[in-house]
């Protein structure tokens, strides 16, 4: 989590001007925003001057149609002013929610590019931090920050201006006491800086902390650890508190201060302009309008220093999302890639050395060719390389060394989407997505229509089971498929590779959790599956590829046999030790 710990500046230009492109769809919005913000400022200063107008002129004189004309007016620019405050501040958040739409669209996209190995080092809760908070706290900046900030710079621009043309003198008493609040914002931004830095902190690993545990919550409730998990997460939580009361009690010293500030400006002006109107060279009219412009001076003093909190802690979120923006852990492809086109299934592996990190190899100047329509399995012991093979061949990591061909093409020259689209993984682990059987099967693809769908359920044997269910294809499926089987979610995971119709089929494991009946089901869909078909199959119980036309055996990333069943049997090397030890676990049982 260290990257969450780093707090960057509290103002980046080189990340503003990055954030201001988002705004480019939208410029004329936003200047029609800003020019809105110029029309509730001028509005909003010149209110004092009609308490002057009223109290100098038309009282004095006893002129009462003055006044209510006075009044009349004053009450319009009111009007006019809420107006165009409400059209101004719907336009921002609107400008906003745009903006943040756009942006968070980028990041997922983004994601969906990212390369494996990206995944391998990030946990989750990091990523949905960046799409969730981070990109809401941005459109705090967007929708309240850039434009409102106008806003308040053109009315304390507008105040000072009006203060000045009243009376020089009255207005330098008035704002005599800035300093004073510079020094106090000084203090304010660091100390809330500090605060910031630690709720952030603790929200990130209080979305770690979560996803990791909902997740796992099925191990935590099987070893009895709900009491430890919950004093863990009590520890984060706290900490996320006790950052927020300390953030919230240095808003709750800065604000009265700025108030205690304001009345002491309050407090100059009564002194010398009480004592000037006496003597009369200050009008009554103008210590109102002072008084008033005073009251109206501090509030976007105010209003500044919590637009100063959501630039500090967009600066810290875009900081992190540009970061994530940023990182290269991709796929490349070709800019004219080689197309596919009729794809028979021919794959070669050919001198390919591979390693997740460093030089820490895990396969070892691999090399084999499997032909057309061939069913080819691997096996080996745990770690020995067989599911980084598959993951190869789908280009979910790229080799340092060697080569890759399907049908005679190197998988480097083949635009991702074609080449995965010619091949259907079907996991040990099947993850299902909330929604309901038929889009599990078809994944949204609406070119795979319910007849397909229907198909492919009734050669891998689960129509009968959905057709049990009240809504049959319809039935809702719940997050990851709780409610269903591991043997039920096999049998949906191969349906779902058939109905995508791949020339090259790989099954890692795919029988390896589920039961007798199942398997003797799922082993015969899977001869239907592999007709015309070329199939890479890992599989830890022997006696599922004994028909395959070729099977090659891994140890510590290198292939040390290779040859059919009986061939292998024959030689008396790993394969036999592997066959005789299940033979014998089989015997036991």
């Amino acid at each position: 989590m260290q990257d969450d710990e780093i707090l960057g500046k509290a103002y980046d230009a080189n990340l503003m001007r990055r954030l201001i492109k988002y705004l480019r769809p939208y410029k004329w919005q936003v200047s029609f925003a800003i020019f809105l913000s110029l029309v509730v400022s001028a509005l909003e200063a010149i209110r004092p001057y009609f308490t002057k107008i009223a109290v100098d002129v038309n009282i004095a004189q006893k002129d009462s149609v003055g006044l209510l004309h006075t009044t009349m007016l004053f009450l319009g620019v009111l009007l006019l002013r809420g107006v165009v405050q409400y059209y101004n501040s719907f336009l921002t958040q609107k400008i906003g929610q745009e903006t943040i739409f756009d942006l968070r669209m980028e990041v997922f996209r983004h994601l969906q590019n990212l390369s494996l190995k990206f995944y391998d080092k990030n946990p989750i809760g990091r990523l949905i931090t960046r799409v969730t908070n981070d990109t809401e706290v941005l459109n705090d900046m967007f929708s309240s920050g850039i434009v409102m900030v106008f806003s308040d710079v053109f009315m304390i621009i507008g105040i000072v201006w009006f203060m000045f043309a009243m009376n020089w003198a009255l207005a330098l008493i008035s704002l005599s006491v800035l300093p004073v609040l510079f020094y106090g914002t000084f203090l304010f931004r660091k100390k809330a800086r500090e605060a910031y830095r630690e709720v952030r902190l603790y929200l990130a690993r209080i979305n770690t902390f979560m996803q990791e545990h909902i997740t796992g919550m099925l191990v935590d409730q099987i070893f009895n650890r709900e009491k430890k998990a919950f004093d863990q997460f009590d520890g984060h939580n706290a900490g996320h508190r006790d950052a927020n009361i300390k953030s919230v009690f240095y808003y709750a010293i800065f604000y009265p201060g700025v108030d205690l500030i304001g009345a002491l400006s309050v407090g100059l002006i009564i002194w010398y302009a009480g004592g000037s109107a006496l003597q009369g060279s200050v009008t009554i009219g103008t210590v109102m309008a002072f008084l008033q412009f005073n009251e109206m001076f501090w509030r976007p003093i105010r209003d500044l220093s919590e637009k100063y909190n959501i630039m500090q802690t967009a600066m810290a979120s875009s900081e992190r999302i540009f970061k994530l923006l940023d990182d290269a852990t991709l796929i490349p492809e070709k800019e004219k890639p080689i197309p596919l086109q009729t794809v028979r299934g021919e794959i070669e592996f050919r001198n390919v050395w591979f390693a997740y990190s460093d030089d820490n190899w895990v396969l070892k100047n691999i090399s084999f060719t499997i032909k057309p329509g061939e069913t080819v399995a691997f096996v080996g012991h745990t770690g020995a390389g067989k599911t980084t093979i598959i993951n190869l061949l789908s280009r979910f990591y790229d080799i340092q060394k060697g080569e890759i061909f399907v049908d005679g093409i190197n998988i480097r020259d083949v635009s991702l989407a074609e080449l995965r689209k010619n091949i259907a993984v079907v996991l040990q682990d099947v993850f299902l997505f909330s929604g309901d059987i038929k889009g599990n099967i078809n994944l949204g693809n609406e070119e795979i229509s319910l007849d397909q769908i229907q198909n492919a359920a009734a050669i891998v044997g689960i129509d009968k089971f959905i057709g049990t269910l009240p809504k049959k294809y319809d039935e809702e499926v719940k997050e990851r498929g709780a409610t269903l089987s591991v043997g039920q979610k096999q049998l949906l995971s191969f349906a779902r590779a058939l109905a995508f119709n791949p020339k090259i089929l790989v099954l890692d494991e795919a029988t390896s959790s589920v039961d007798t009946e199942t398997e003797i089901l799922i082993q015969t869909a899977i001869q239907k599956l592999l007709a015309n078909r070329t199939a890479i199959v890992i599989a830890h119980r022997l006696s599922t590829i004994q028909s395959a036309d070729k099977i090659i055996v891994m140890h510590k990333g290198e292939i040390r046999e290779s040859g059919t069943h009986q061939e292998l049997l024959s030689l008396g090397g790993i394969y036999f030790k592997l066959y005789q030890l299940q033979y014998k676990e089989q015997e036991a049982v």
